[in-house]
Order: C-alpha cells, then sequence, then structure tokens
C-alpha cells in the first residue's frame, strides 16, 4: 500500500509577522506541585536560546491550582499563554496546544522533563532541513530510560502493540517531539483519537505520510509519579487501538 503524501493544503497558515519562532506546547493535568518551578527554568532557559519563543501551557479538568498557577505565569510572563478545558485528556490538551500555536517550530514537551536539550538538538536538526520531526525517543539504543521498571514496561508493550496493529516502524511515539508546524497541520488535522493515544496516532500518520522523521535518544527521569495511574489508561488506550485500526488500517484513512 503507497504511503499518503503530507504534502496537502494546510487549514492555516502561521505568516504572522509578530509571531515567535519557537512555540513549546506543555499538557498540563494536576501539576500545582511542580508547575512553576518547571516553567520557570524553561522559560529561563529559552532566553538563552536568543529565538523568540512562547511557552503554550494547556491545562486540561484539573482538581487542584495547576489553572490559578498557570494563569499566574501568563500574567507574569508576556512569553508564557495559558488555555483550558474542563476534560481531563492529555490528547485534547496537545492538540488544542498545537493548533493554538503560532511558531515555525512546535517543540512537544513534559511538565516533567522540560528538556533543554532536546529542544537544542531538535532545532539543529529543523534548521539543517534534515527532518520535518524530531522524536525524542526513550526506547532509542542509545537513551537512557530511568523511569520505573512498571513505565519502561508499559512503553515497550505499547511500541510493540503499536507495530503489530498500526505498522509503526520506530522506537517510540510519546514523549518529546518537535516539528515544522505547516508541514504538520494536515497530519494533525487527520488524527481521530485522543487522551493518550494523540501523540502516537500524530507520529503514525506522520510516517504514512511521508514526512521526514529522525529519532534521537533523551535522558529521562521523573520528576514524580504520573498524575493518572498507569494502569487506568489501559482501557482508553485499548478502545483507541481498536478505532485506530479500523480506520487506518480498514479504511486506509
Amino acid at each position: 500500500m503507497a504511503a499518503r503524501s503530507a504534502a496537502k493544503p494546510a487549514a492555516a497558515s502561521t505568516a504572522d509577522s509578530g509571531a515567535p519562532e519557537l512555540s513549546v506546547v506543555i499538557p498540563c493535568y494536576n501539576e500545582e506541585g511542580i508547575l512553576w518551578s518547571s516553567v520557570t527554568e524553561l522559560h529561563a532557559g529559552l532566553k538563552t536560546l536568543g529565538r523568540p519563543f512562547e511557552i503554550l501551557i494547556s491545562e486540561n479538568g484539573s482538581k487542584d491550582q495547576t489553572r490559578a498557577i498557570a494563569d499566574k505565569l501568563s500574567r507574569n510572563f508576556p512569553e508564557v499563554r495559558a488555555i483550558s478545558s474542563d476534560e481531563p485528556n492529555y490528547g485534547k490538551a496537545l492538540r488544542r496546544g498545537i493548533e493554538a500555536a503560532r511558531g515555525k517550530y512546535v517543540l512537544c514537551d513534559e511538565i516533567d522533563l522540560c528538556d533543554l536539550d532536546f529542544h537544542k538538538r531538535a532545532l539543529a536538526i529543523l534548521d539543517a532541513g534534515r527532518a520535518d520531526m524530531v522524536i525524542g525517543s526513550k526506547a532509542h539504543r542509545d537513551a537512557k530510560d530511568e523511569r520505573p521498571l512498571t513505565r519502561r514496561a508499559a512503553t515497550a508493550v505499547m511500541n510493540g502493540l503499536l507495530r503489530v496493529v498500526l505498522g509503526f516502524k520506530g522506537t517510540d511515539t510519546h514523549g518529546l517531539k518537535a516539528f515544522n508546524r505547516e508541514k504538520m497541520l494536515y497530519t494533525v488535522s487527520k488524527c481521530v483519537v485522543d487522551r493518550d493515544l494523540f501523540a502516537s496516532e500524530l507520529v503514525v500518520r506522520a510516517q504514512r505520510y511521508d514526512v521526514r522523521i529522525i529519532e534521537i535518544p533523551i535522558i529521562i527521569h521523573e520528576k514524580r509519579p504520573p498524575s493518572i495511574h498507569l494502569f487506568k489508561r489501559v482501557p482508553n488506550v485499548l478502545k483507541g487501538l481498536v478505532k485506530l485500526f479500523y480506520v487506518v488500517r480498514i479504511r486506509n484513512r
């Protein structure tokens, strides 16, 4: 089966003379404990790059003070924007952030990582025109994954399922990503699932649409336990996989 081309008309353009060059998108749910320190540290680091940037905090359904802290960050730092939704939904929050981003490059980050080193390495690849999308892989042979064994095992199982069910040909789909926004808008628009599988579908579809992808290894360790328990995610993940199998492999969409 021939892969479809990603060279489709984009739904919108980022040709805004006042737009930043970089948009860092961070979905957040119940992160009051680390949100302020993580964003202020990331903000200081991005300042050293000497490139116009914005940080989009995409809060979704938090039951603690995450939304209030995000709003305070947006008032204190002109480069920070806070968007909120009432539903706890990682995939929708990530998608909303990508769609709201104004930069040439979008960098998808995690609040417990805020990995400036990944951003620097990914931007060097994008600037050089070597790829349209860079993935920070936890499962790369040169990566250093310091998370608990259960989290590492879950990543391995998830990647295995994606290979079997959807024909995924990489080592990782979930987590750090950087890409040229204009070249990924069509791919984003075609995604049909949310929650934990949106990030994976985005990568799988990018492969199918011949987006140029490079994986680079990352070092990862947890600042805190996951905000949603790992095993509570399983039913939605399985439901999403069934839907993706039908849409992608059966209907070829």
